[in-house]
């Protein structure tokens, strides 16, 4: 099973050009000391940071940059767009009723990008 995601978590955007920290803003379950992160910390700006500049031509100012220099692909500052929660959610845990968040789960762009996590944001590690 993937591990949980926490506060930290590094995350990867198909069109941004830069990663991101997710950030959890209700500490109301710890994993290593971390607030852990469930399927509805997706909310753009909030739980997910700019990916330094975006390149997706679906990207209204990417593509109005682009037409003014005269179609060549010109990368404007990211400002996420996500409207939906991450997914596939888990479905054997949750907090407060939602499923967590595991390193193998996706959050869609409205400009096309494909969000995911590079590191959860903590390491399991096995004693024995």
């Amino acid at each position: 099973m993937p591990p949980n995601v926490t506060t930290g978590a590094m995350l990867m955007c198909t069109f941004g050009m830069a990663p991101a920290t997710l950030n959890v803003i209700r500490p109301t379950t710890l994993i290593g000391g971390k607030p852990a992160a469930t399927i509805q910390d997706s909310a753009p700006l909030v739980n997910i940071p700019p990916f330094g500049m975006c390149s997706s031509p679906s990207n209204p100012q990417v593509a109005a940059a682009t037409t003014a220099a005269m179609g060549v692909l010109t990368p404007q500052p990211c400002i996420p767009m996500t409207s939906a929660p991450w997914i596939p959610p888990n479905p054997t845990t949750s907090i407060g009723g939602t499923p967590v968040l595991t390193a193998d789960c996706q959050c869609v762009c409205n400009w096309d990008g494909q969000i995911t996590i590079s590191f959860p944001g903590q390491v399991q590690t096995q004693t024995g």
